[in-house]
């Protein structure tokens, strides 16, 4: 498939620039992943979709101030660094910019000295690997010195750093908020475990792997980069419960998407454990574990909305954007959500129409990377 398959006009008035002061207050627009269906709610209503025996499934991870403002040492010129991917021995995989001033051997110094950096190897897409030095705990220093790496399509200044965080984040690790969880208070959470809804936790740390722009002109030649999950054996229990007694498996975001179809077996089994994932969904996946997702509005051409698109079909997502478009619904991090359900369900779809899964029957069961377990960042898309 080409990537301009997945290409839409985005009014830039539209990218929501600021979170909205109740998180709940969204608006949430339906999309029955089999018949296109839409229907236009506010996120709260979400109530109104979920139901007993359903299991939610949620991203715990938590963003680092992962942007850092350092200058090189003896020309002091400046550098400004992403904190990616963490090594060992206090390394890290970065992106810097500019990126020709970091070649191997470059001291970067942060804070006056609180922190220092040196470049010790360049690796894919001329990410650098860059070992720290500093006295004391590393992440204290980190929420001293660094920044809420926001996406580069917000613009304006976050007065509230809480507000890049689910309310549920607990691991550290992420250089991005899996922001489909934005949406959530406390409160609705505590609601929909009332109703008989189990809440399952996993881990995805957020990096290159979600937000990389792709490159190719044909899609399936694009390159997911890692990233690490972890699923306990606890939340296994509750995903696959759910199943084995006919409830749905909600996930809130591409990420916990990505995480449970990665750590699942064909038969649709979670499996507990911790690795790197580089799966690639697009159209002609067949889904192992998910049935329903709540997501946000994607960029054009990205990974995210190949995800969406194969679990509801190109023409019904896109038809489903430029609806929302022209309601004016807010896009990207800090904007408006998407509920991917059967609206129907139980009914029987017509023969050689879409599968339950909302994929073409008899179109493949590819998966873009090979579904392997284990992307230069011009742009970020939404989680």
């Amino acid at each position: 498939m080409n990537v301009k398959d997945f290409d839409f006009e985005l009014p830039q008035e539209l990218i929501a620039q600021d979170p909205l002061e109740d998180r709940s207050s969204s608006r949430l627009l339906v999309l029955d992943k089999k018949t296109g269906e839409i229907e236009h709610r506010t996120f709260r209503d979400i109530l109104s979709y979920l139901r007993k025996g359903d299991c939610l499934v949620i991203n715990d991870t938590k963003v680092i101030p992962a942007r850092l403002f350092g200058v090189k040492e003896g020309t002091e010129a400046k550098i400004e660094i992403l904190l990616l991917k963490r090594r060992e021995n206090d390394i890290w995989e970065t992106l810097v910019k500019p990126g020709k001033k970091a070649k191997i051997g470059t001291v970067i110094t942060f804070g006056d000295g609180l922190l220092t950096g040196t470049v010790v190897d360049i690796v894919e897409e001329g990410n650098r690997l860059i070992q720290f030095s500093y006295e004391g705990i590393f992440e204290e220093i980190l929420d001293r010195l660094g920044q809420m790496p926001l996406p580069p399509y917000i613009t304006h200044q976050l007065k509230d750093q809480t507000r890049y965080q689910t309310v549920y984040a607990k691991h550290e690790g992420s250089a991005a908020a899996p922001t489909a969880g934005l949406h959530f208070t406390k409160e609705l959470l505590a609601e929909i475990e009332a109703m008989g809804v189990a809440i399952a936790h996993v881990t995805l740390h957020v990096g290159l792997g979600t937000f990389r722009p792709v490159k190719v002109d044909e899609i399936e030649e694009h390159h997911m980069h890692s990233e690490f999950y972890i699923v306990d054996e606890a939340e296994a229990k509750k995903v696959n419960d759910t199943k084995k007694n006919g409830g749905r498996i909600v996930c809130v975001g591409t990420t916990s998407c990505r995480t449970v179809e990665s750590a699942s077996t064909d038969d649709g089994v979670l499996k507990a454990g911790s690795g790197w994932t580089e799966i690639f969904i697009y159209p002609g996946y067949r889904f192992k574990t998910l049935d329903c997702l709540i997501t946000n509005f994607h960029l054009p051409e990205s990974t995210l909305v190949m995800l969406v698109s194969a679990l509801a079909g190109r023409e019904h997502v896109l038809n489903a954007y430029e609806e929302a478009i022209k309601e004016r619904y807010r896009f990207f991090s800090f904007g408006d959500a998407m509920f991917i359900t059967d609206l129907h369900e139980g009914a029987v779809p017509d023969v050689g129409e879409q599968n339950g899964d909302g994929n073409q029957v008899g179109d493949g069961n590819q998966v873009g990377d090979g579904n392997q377990f284990g992307n230069e960042a011009g742009e970020r898309t939404e989680k």
